[in-house]
């Protein structure tokens, strides 16, 4: 079950941690160049040999940074929190930087070769299945420099089967259903509070000219978060972890009954969504052809630099609306992002004191500076440079009654990847194949939830 959090905790004052760094080490240096995207969508292979290699000994050489982080908005984060960590410690860093989507297929193989220091990852059951496995290095002791620095249910999130630390929290955001606030008054919408208010919204959006709901899936993973809230509405959060545990039957009726809702949703859905990227289905909203789109807070990246910066202001979120009222709309994914150092980095002290300073209250400002889709949760966070958006994102994940971390992060990598990719893909092809597309999932997580 995916840990729950509180971003509440983060009006609490950060206790001071003992800082890694000798006091020679902060002497100001110049800044060192990034070697930033470089790879671009070649191969992990290619990432893997920039990595350290060794064993995680007290090394003080030139690290590297394995990032995700391949879209202009957060490459350019990452770079300006690695360009503070070189001021203030002395030390050189290296980003390189992958397509999302082939970082996250090939995670496996270039642990297993020869990763960079640090990587970008995923709390949870994603972060737990490669420190169980012998990948990423125990990170405890950098815990404990943070002393109160974050709640317990972020440390709880950091903590793998073995009681050891092997993530550090960067940022986190919502899933939620998104707009343009002019776009609601020019047409005189309101917000949907249940499934059927927003079924009638889509229809008049339909008659407006408007895409009522952008959709994308090429990546695969973007149809996981619809998937994940109406199961959530319709089953309620303790149904959805189980079923993701493999411990429910994806033939049961409940399944099914998610399925048949998302089919009576698919007419008013953005078509052509197995060939388009998040990004370009985020363009509808932009330019003002789709009505809404459930989305990541993240979305908020097509909007930040457009319109002189009016766009952004002018984008809003609602929760999905109601279906089952037993569950209301108690639950919500609020994924967690953050880093791992590798198992087998020849320089663990220097990665480690990176990996500190990347859950300080500094480094997390910088982020969500940039990154106006990001919420920090460290405790002390300054939120005094946070958009209405950014604000109204903290306090939907805070009065949330059930935090989920989304489906390829709250299962098996492997089921999330093989399994649910085609089979959703497989559903959005044909949605009358339904029973066909549900047998091939529990015939196969039957062989996968074998433990």
């Amino acid at each position: 079950m995916a840990p729950r959090f509180d971003p509440r905790a983060a009006s609490r004052p950060l206790s001071p941690a003992p800082s890694a760094l000798s006091a020679a080490a902060r002497v100001n240096v110049s800044r060192r160049s990034l070697l930033g995207g470089a790879l671009g969508l070649g191969s992990m292979a290619a990432l893997s040999a920039c990595g350290g290699g060794g064993s995680t000994a007290e090394g003080t050489g030139a690290i590297t940074v394995g990032s995700n982080q391949s879209d202009a908005v957060p490459k350019a984060a990452y770079a300006n929190i690695m360009d503070a960590f070189m001021e203030s410690s002395g030390a050189d860093v290296k980003i390189n930087t992958v397509d999302h989507n082939t970082f996250q297929e090939q995670i496996n193989s270039y642990l297993q070769g020869d990763p960079d220091d640090v990587f970008t990852w995923f709390s949870g059951y994603r972060m737990k299945f490669f420190a169980d496995q012998g990948l990423a290095g125990d990170i405890s002791s950098v815990w404990d420099r943070f002393g109160d620095g974050f709640s317990q249910s972020f440390k709880e999130a950091a903590t793998a089967s073995d009681g050891k630390q092997y993530f550090v929290p960067l940022s986190y955001y919502p899933w939620a259903v998104f707009y343009r606030k002019s776009v609601f008054a020019d047409n005189g919408y309101t917000i949907p509070t249940t499934l059927d208010e927003y079924i009638e919204l889509s229809k008049a959006m339909q008659q407006d000219g408007l895409v009522p709901i952008g959709f994308a899936d090429q990546g695969g993973w973007e149809a996981m978060g619809t998937f994940d809230v109406l199961n959530m509405r319709i089953n309620g959060y303790d149904y959805h972890t189980r079923l993701l545990a493999g411990e429910e039957s994806w033939e049961s009726g409940e399944v099914k009954e998610v399925f048949q809702t998302w089919k009576t949703l698919l007419p008013y859905h953005q078509e052509g969504a197995l060939g388009r990227e998040w990004q370009e289905a985020a363009q509808g909203l932009l330019q003002k052809t789709s009505g809404t789109y459930l989305l990541g807070m993240f979305v908020s990246q097509q909007f930040q630099d457009a319109e002189g910066g009016e766009a952004l202001e002018d984008l809003d979120f609602f929760a999905f609306p109601e279906i089952n009222p037993e569950f209301g709309t108690d639950s919500i994914d609020a994924p967690i992002d953050g880093f791992m150092m590798s198992a087998t980095t020849q320089n663990g002290g220097t990665a480690m004191d990176l990996l500190e300073f990347l859950g300080s209250p500094e480094a997390q400002k910088i982020n969500t500076d940039s990154d106006k889709g990001l919420i920090a949760p460290v405790n002390g966070a300054d939120t005094s440079g946070y958009t209405a958006l950014q604000q109204k994102g903290m306090e939907l994940v805070s009065s949330a009654k059930h935090i989920a971390q989304f489906m390829d992060r709250d299962t098996r990598p492997d089921f999330a990847s093989t399994v649910m990719i085609p089979s959703l893909q497989a559903f959005i092809n044909d949605p009358d194949n339904v029973d066909s597309v549900l047998s091939d999932i529990e015939t196969q997580k039957k062989s996968i939830f074998v433990d």
